[in-house]
This record gives C-alpha cells, sequence and structure tokens, in this order.
C-alpha cells in the first residue's frame, strides 16, 4: 500500500510540474493557441530588433485586431496602417508597415496577420511589424467598431507607451489660442490642464489640414510617436484620422481651470457635513474659488477606489445612501458665459452607481437650471461626460446627486459618487 501511494504522488507532481511549464493552449481543440494578442507580440521586444517566431510567441503565428487607420487617413507615414485588439483586458495597437505597397484596408476592417518572418522593430519610439506583405494579411470581416478610450493627458504622459497606438479620446485647448486663419496643418499644443501637454500633429496631405483649428475641441485620434515631419521619431503624438474625429469645438477653458481639486490637503474637508470656522456650511476656497461640498469630502485613497486623474492625487467623493441631495456647488460666478463644461464621474470603490445631474445657475444660485438628463456613475473606473451649452453672462454651476436612499439592488442604486477635473469653457 505504501508503494502505491508513493506511486501516486510521484504522478501528481508530474502533472503540476507540465501544467506549469505548459505554453498557451487553446481549450476548445487542446493545441497550441496559434495567435498572439498585441500585448504578447509586443512584449516580446527586449530593446533591439527581433525576428519573430513560433517560439517567442508561445506557438503563436498570427496576430491581429481591428484596424484604427488606414490608407484613407492621409495623416501617417505613408505604407503604414495601424490595428487593435484586446485581450484580458489589456488594449493594445501596433503600426504594420507595408512598404511601398498600396494599404487595402481601411478603419473597421478586421484582420488575421499571418507574422512568420516578421520583424518587430522600434522605429524612433514607434513599435511595429516589418517584412510583412498585404498577401499574408486576412480582412476578416469590415466595418468593427473600437471605442476609443477616454484619458486626461496626464495620463497618456504617465503611461504613453500603454497607449501608443491605440484610439483615444481628450478634450483640450489649443495652446495658443489660434489667431484667425489658424488651421490643423503641421503641430499644434493641446492642453486639458492636467499639467501636461501633447502635439496635435497634421500631415500637409490630410484631406483637413486646411481646416480651421478650434480654440478647444475633444479629439478622437491615435498615439503615436512622430517627428516635426510627418515621419516616426521620438516626439509624443495624436494624430487624429478625419475631421470627423473633432467634436464638441468650444471656446477656450476659464483661466486657471480645470478645477482639479488637489488644493487645499483633503485633511481641511474630511468630514461629510461640517460647519467650523474652517469649514462654514461645508464650504471651503479651492484654487477656482470657494466651493460647496455639502455631504461630499475631498478624497485621496488611491485611484482604484477614488477616481483621481494622474498626476493628481485627490477628488471629490460624494455620500452614499442619503434620503436627501449632496451637492458640489459653486459660490461664485464666472462672467463669460459657458460654450461648454467636462467632468470626470466614477462610483467609489465597488460602490453600486448612483444618479446625478449637472446644474447651473445664472441669477447667483438663487434658482438652479438642469443642463441635460441625469448620468449614471460609471462603476468599475471613470469616464469624461462633455456637454456643450450656450449661456451669456455669468454663470455658475453644481453637480447634484439625487437622494434615493439606501441602496436596494437592484432597484435603488445610491453608492459614492466620486467627480474629478470640473472645465468650464467660456462663451
Amino acid at each position: 500500500m505504501k508503494r502505491i501511494y508513493t506511486v501516486i504522488i510521484a504522478l501528481l507532481i508530474s502533472v503540476l510540474i507540465l501544467n506549469s511549464c505548459k505554453k498557451d493552449i487553446n481549450p476548445s481543440t487542446g493545441t497550441l493557441n496559434s495567435f498572439a494578442a498585441l500585448y504578447v507580440v509586443k512584449n516580446a521586444y527586449k530593446g533591439a530588433d527581433i525576428n519573430l517566431n513560433a517560439e517567442l510567441l508561445s506557438g503563436a503565428t498570427t496576430t491581429g485586431g481591428v484596424v484604427i487607420a488606414g490608407a484613407e487617413s492621409h495623416n501617417l507615414p505613408a505604407g503604414a496602417f495601424i490595428i487593435q485588439n484586446s485581450s484580458r483586458g489589456l488594449s493594445r495597437g501596433i503600426v504594420i508597415d507595408l512598404g511601398q505597397e498600396t494599404i487595402p484596408f481601411v478603419a473597421g476592417d478586421s484582420v488575421l496577420v499571418d507574422l512568420t518572418g516578421a520583424t518587430l522593430r522600434k522605429v524612433g519610439g514607434s513599435m511595429q511589424l516589418k517584412g510583412i506583405s498585404a498577401s499574408r494579411i486576412t480582412k476578416i470581416t469590415a466595418n468593427n467598431v473600437i471605442v476609443p478610450k477616454s484619458v486626461s493627458i496626464g495620463t497618456l504622459e504617465a503611461s504613453f507607451d500603454v497607449y501608443e497606438n491605440t484610439l483615444v479620446k481628450i478634450t483640450a485647448d489649443t495652446k495658443p489660442l489660434p489667431a484667425t486663419g489658424d488651421t490643423y496643418a503641421g503641430n499644434k499644443v493641446l492642453d486639458d490642464g492636467s499639467g501636461s501637454t501633447i502635439v496635435l500633429h497634421t500631415q500637409a496631405g490630410a484631406e483637413f489640414a486646411a481646416n480651421s483649428m478650434p480654440a478647444s475641441a475633444t479629439y478622437t485620434g491615435i498615439l503615436t510617436y512622430g517627428n516635426e515631419n510627418s515621419g516616426y521619431g521620438g516626439v509624443k503624438q495624436l494624430r487624429i484620422r478625419t475631421i470627423a474625429d473633432v467634436v464638441n469645438a468650444s471656446g477656450p477653458i476659464y483661466p486657471n481651470w480645470p478645477e482639479s481639486f488637489e488644493s487645499p490637503d483633503a485633511t481641511i474637508k474630511p468630514s461629510y457635513n461640517m460647519n467650523t470656522v474652517a469649514v462654514p456650511d461645508n464650504s471651503i476656497n479651492l484654487k477656482t474659488g470657494s466651493w460647496k461640498l455639502e455631504q461630499s469630502i475631498l478624497g485621496n485613497l488611491n485611484a482604484n477606489r477614488d477616481r483621481i486623474n494622474a498626476p493628481g492625487l485627490q477628488c471629490i467623493r460624494m455620500q452614499q445612501g442619503l434620503k436627501v441631495p449632496a451637492y458640489l456647488q459653486m459660490n461664485f460666478d464666472l462672467e463669460n458665459g459657458a460654450s461648454k463644461v467636462t467632468f470626470w464621474q466614477g462610483a467609489y470603490s465597488t460602490d453600486v452607481s448612483s444618479t446625478f445631474r449637472l446644474e447651473y445657475s445664472t441669477d447667483s444660485g438663487l434658482s438652479w437650471i438642469a443642463a441635460g438628463t441625469d448620468y449614471k456613475a460609471a462603476t468599475g473606473g471613470s469616464k469624461q461626460e462633455t456637454v456643450t451649452l450656450n449661456i451669456k453672462g455669468k454663470v455658475r454651476f453644481r453637480i447634484t446627486k439625487l437622494g434615493l436612499g439606501a441602496s436596494s439592488v437592484p432597484t435603488v442604486l445610491n453608492g459614492r459618487l466620486c467627480i474629478e477635473d470640473i472645465a468650464i469653457y467660456s462663451n
């Protein structure tokens, strides 16, 4: 009997060793997976050109994704198109360089790429696949949609290589503000007030190069490393594909905005309801002016709980389960109206969602008007909201979290709400 136990234990150990050493297996067939996600392909790069093969990619010989910029863009270096895919929550993109070949793919095509003999190379800072001909790329379907990731420029600066060659969305001003006759052509600096900037590059041959440059807008585009003359290089750039990638054009952001809630320190407003000498009637002085934080605090735990944008360390956190509204409210007016408001929102930590609205007042806070429909707090992260307006004269804003009472899933959702980086644009 002892001998039998010994044999069984030995077999179990052998199975564990085999499982720990085995390569990626396709569970539907029990064979090595021939497809490598783009994050796997890019991770194979170790600082020098590398010729890809199945051994380097755990048995894989193909990759693929959705084309996010094809030949129709006219805003990429010649011979290049870009694909993006997501796997295990990791979205990555890469340039495929066909050299002198005509690019037969357009945005929205899903493609399968044979990697046999391909070279993974960095050109400037741009990660690229080279040595691939169009005949080794198979179009699978058309009209697929990649939803761009809304990010602040500060976040991009902190994690640029993660977002490189992927589709992102940013809302920003042109700095300096465009003069009459200024166009997209060349290099324009975009600034969203997060403490970082990025270059918007437009090649002379792009169809929209001669369009007038807006003072502020929301841009959907592709992040890449370029140079001053439309080639690849070491400059971090955003490139849009068509003029349809630009929406919500408006007047410029007010000076000293966005309100990022970074000052004063969170210890000044640690309780949801306060009325002290330092915090009279829940009001504190932030960098843009006096704000009322009723049933709200300055949150600064971490970005996985409080929805904080890099490089900042604080945001607003609004209380949960109340039967009365909570307010994040300006106690001052802006004199030149509003053409747009943007802000970031998300449910705190793992809390359920909640319902809130953006409101404005043109009579110094005596009455308030809803600026559109109600919002639901995003769960599992944060998202940016953009509201276009046409308000003349003085105006102030507030975010009102509705008092729906204690959460009772699924009928009542009233978790804690985080608000970050409110920006107001003059009219």
